[in-house]
């Protein structure tokens, strides 16, 4: 990769890692349900007159907006809203890589490689190390709900997946800008029945500048300019040159949230945290850091 393109992934990186701080800000002033909602009405605007439909069958551009909208980010901005940290958040997320391989393999038949199991299993331990340390600085219902947004991430990559399967290979910027037209009347809808008009009046009449500052961020600079960097570099160079910058991203989540938020994370919590980042690196390493490893110098 070219020094640009590597500058522009940590670019990437450095916006999807903050990002979490951002969500923390937003949902200290927005309910999470609405600020989903908020966040996709914007994101959803260069439809239709800056960006062309995906080259994608209308059911599919329905489930990802589900899926990635309603359920990756409704459940996100939930769970943070619901006592998970923020540096946490953005390390239990990668709980979709997982999701990812065992739904893959259960749905699509794909099959799952040694080194990916290997993976799973160092990741799972990490994960549980970090749920037992609930009631000091992360609630249970938070760690959850984080889960189940992985999840939901998961699903939303199969949709991906079983397209590319059926012949069609959409734009990622593209479905995702055109995605986010299914998000905001479920999630405003939540909104209305679960966080209640006094709520939402409220919030909105009270909405400081960081808060409507973190609306705009989510939407245009994490949705817009973070996806459209990223799938230019997917346009240039193979899925797994570009791949591993993703494992900064927890990193990034980490340490932002230490010197924005002032989060401050316990051992178990560290040490599962590194469990999760190593078993995701040898996912996506796909044994090739095995074999390297036992390669005489």
């Amino acid at each position: 990769m070219s020094f640009r393109d590597i500058a522009a992934a940590l670019l990437v990186v450095w916006v999807w890692g903050v990002n979490f701080v951002v969500i923390k800000w937003g949902v200290h002033d927005l309910p999470p349900l609405l600020l989903g909602g908020l966040r996709f009405v914007l994101a959803a605007l260069p439809a239709g007159w800056l960006i062309a439909r995906p080259a994608l069958p209308w059911p599919y551009v329905l489930a990802y907006g589900l899926s990635m909208g309603v359920g990756q980010f409704g459940l996100l901005f939930s769970a943070m809203a619901y006592g998970m940290p923020a540096g946490l958040a953005s390390v239990v997320l990668q709980a979709q890589a997982f999701f990812t391989l065992l739904l893959g393999g259960l749905w699509l038949g794909e099959r799952i490689a040694l080194a990916s199991l290997s993976g799973l299993l160092c990741a799972s331990v990490g994960l549980w190390l970090i749920a037992s340390t609930h009631g000091a600085n992360m609630t249970m219902l938070g760690f959850t709900l984080t889960l189940a947004a992985a999840l939901s991430w998961a699903l939303s990559n199969l949709v991906v997946r079983r397209a590319s399967q059926a012949g069609h290979r959409p734009d990622t910027l593209a479905l995702v800008v055109w995605a986010s037209l299914v998000p905001p009347l479920p999630l405003l809808a939540a909104s209305l029945l679960f966080e209640g008009p006094a709520r939402i009046g409220a919030a909105l009449a009270d909405l400081s500048w960081r808060g409507g500052l973190a609306v705009l961020y989510l939407a245009f600079i994490a949705t817009l300019v973070g996806y459209s960097v990223w799938s230019r570099l997917l346009t240039r160079y193979p899925a797994g040159k570009v791949a591993p910058f993703s494992l900064l991203v927890p990193a990034v989540g980490l340490c932002s949230a230490s010197w924005l938020l002032d989060e401050r994370l316990t051992m178990q919590q560290l040490a599962g945290s590194a469990c999760v980042l190593t078993g995701l690196l040898i996912h996506l390493s796909g044994g090739s850091l095995f074999a390297r490893l036992r390669r005489p110098a």
